[in-house]
Parts: C-alpha cells; sequence; structure tokens
C-alpha cells in the first residue's frame, strides 16, 4: 500500500527492498542518526512532533513488517528476534549507523535488541514506556495464545478494524492507554485501524513475540540507556521501565505524572528533549 500525500513527513518518505520486506522508511535532516522504531500497532506518525522537535538530527523512522506501510515479505518472521535481525540487515544495507536508538513500548524491546547485536553499538538508547516484561502469571499463556488465535483467523483482522476503525472506537482505545492526544493523532490512528492489513500485521507481531532471550541480556547494553514514563500509563506499568533500569548498569528513569503511554505524542517536545540529552557531544 502506498504512503498517502498527506501523511505525515510524506516528503521524507521511501521505500526500500530489504529481503524478506519491502520497508517504509521516513529519513530527514542532517547531524547525529537517531533511529525511531513506534511499538505495536502504530507507525512512524506516531513521531511526528518528536521528529519536528529534534532539529539539526538525521531522523529516521521505520513503519515495523506488516505494519504502517511495511509490506512483510515473510509473516513468520513478526517476532522480536527476526524482526530485529531484519531491521539490522536494512540498516546496513542502506549504511544507516544509528548514533541513537529510540523505540516506544514493544518498539523499545526493538531498540535494546539491536543495541545489544548492531557491530557498532550505538552512544545511547531510549526507552519511552518500554514494554521489557513478560506478562504476569495465567495472563503470560492466555494472551499470547488468544494473539496467536485470532493471527490463524482471516476475519480477525477485519472485525477488529470495524469495532475500533471509528473516530468514537479509536478515542475510547487511546484513552484506555492512559494518554489524551489530539485530533490530528486521533484521526491518523482511525485510519491505520480501519485498515485490517494493519491490525492483522500487529495481531501476528503480538503472537510470535517472546522476549525470554532479551530480559537476560539487558545488563549487557553496552550503551548510556534513559527510560522515558508517563505515570499515567495503563498499557504498560511504570515499574517496568523502574525494574529494567535497575537491571542496566547506569541506566537512568525520567517520569512525567500527567502523561500515559503514548507520551511522545502528548508531549513531543519534552520527550525530544529528553532524547536530546543522550545525543553524542
Amino acid at each position: 500500500m502506498s504512503v498517502p500525500p498527506d501523511w505525515p513527513n510524506r516528503a521524507a518518505s521511501r521505500t526500500v527492498t530489504a529481503p524478506p520486506h519491502r520497508w517504509h522508511v521516513q529519513d530527514l535532516g542532517e547531524g547525529p542518526t537517531v533511529l525511531l522504531i513506534h511499538g505495536a500497532g502504530a507507525s512512524t506518525h506516531s513521531w511526528r512532533g518528536v521528529m519536528a522537535a529534534l532539529d539539526g538530527t538525521r531522523r529516521v523512522a521505520v513503519d515495523l513488517p506488516a505494519q504502517g506501510f511495511t509490506r512483510a515479505g515473510d509473516r513468520n518472521r513478526l517476532g522480536l528476534a527476526a524482526m530485529t535481525a531484519d531491521l539490522a540487515a536494512m540498516l546496513d544495507q542502506e549504511g544507516i549507523v544509528p548514533d541513537l536508538i529510540v523505540g516506544h513500548s514493544a518498539g523499545a524491546a526493538i531498540a535494546m535488541r539491536l543495541a545489544l547485536d548492531l557491530g557498532q553499538p550505538p552512544a545511547g538508547v531510549v526507552g519511552v514506556n518500554a514494554a521489557l516484561a513478560r506478562f504476569p502469571g495465567p495472563a503470560a499463556v492466555v494472551f499470547p495464545a488468544m494473539a496467536r488465535a485470532m493471527a490463524f483467523n482471516p476475519l480477525s483482522g477485519a472485525v477488529i478494524s470495524r469495532l475500533i476503525g471509528s473516530r468514537t472506537g479509536v478515542r475510547g482505545f487511546v484513552e484506555g492507554t492512559g494518554s489524551r492526544i489530539d485530533a490530528e493523532g486521533l484521526e491518523l490512528y482511525r485510519r491505520l485501524v480501519s485498515r485490517s492489513d494493519h491490525v492483522d500485521g500487529t495481531l501476528a507481531m503480538m503472537a510470535q513475540w517472546e522476549l525470554g532471550e532479551l530480559l537476560p541480556d539487558l545488563p549487557r547494553v553496552p550503551a548510556p540507556v534513559l527510560f522515558l514514563t508517563g505515570a499515567r500509563d495503563r498499557s504498560v506499568p511504570e515499574s517496568t521501565s523502574i525494574d529494567a533500569a535497575r537491571r542496566i548498569p547506569g541506566a537512568r528513569h525520567a517520569s512525567r505524572p500527567d502523561l500515559g503511554h503514548l507520551l511522545h505524542e502528548e508531549d513531543p517536545v519534552w520527550a525530544a528533549e529528553r532524547i536530546r540529552e543522550m545525543l553524542p557531544r
């Protein structure tokens, strides 16, 4: 699917074919390279405010495979390890060497894994409401199993799109994360979730997601780490980032009591200022 002409930062969009996927990449600006990785169910649009505030840097944002406008060439490679490996291969092919890797929610797990696996480690990693913990108790089995069942049902994406693809449905879904974003942001999410292929890709990612190999490696992340959290987050408890920060030597944590899961969309200037603090001098 082509990127609409009115999509945020459309002029910076390009398609990169790096097997097995056709990636949607946005690349703009000059200076230290900041790689921006969205969370499950989002796209490059979620970084529009942060990208605008990070002037003086090269900002590279990507849509994850099967989400946004990236076409997955292999739907069996949507888990954490495979997705990170494919992203690393695309960056290498394009000669993109991140100075800083920023990830939101599940994208923060990809950021950590990428920092561990890249031949040239970044100067820093920022996790925004980082999803770095398994579901507690029985949910660790039930939720992934539900995601797998829905991912294998060809009607699931269409059903969910109809349920939350309206303005009212999207507003309720977003506010359920503890965040309140502007009308433009709500409309962009509505356009995404009204597409069953995007919803199917998100479900497939959730079905294949496995943090087991990453969590023991967190103390070895070879770069300074900053966690940003919103205390109103109802999707990923703030304690998840606090616990992760304790496990990573030298990691820091900054919180906003008035923001939720989409804090980088609620106050992109504040998020960009914190990100800028991690840039190499």
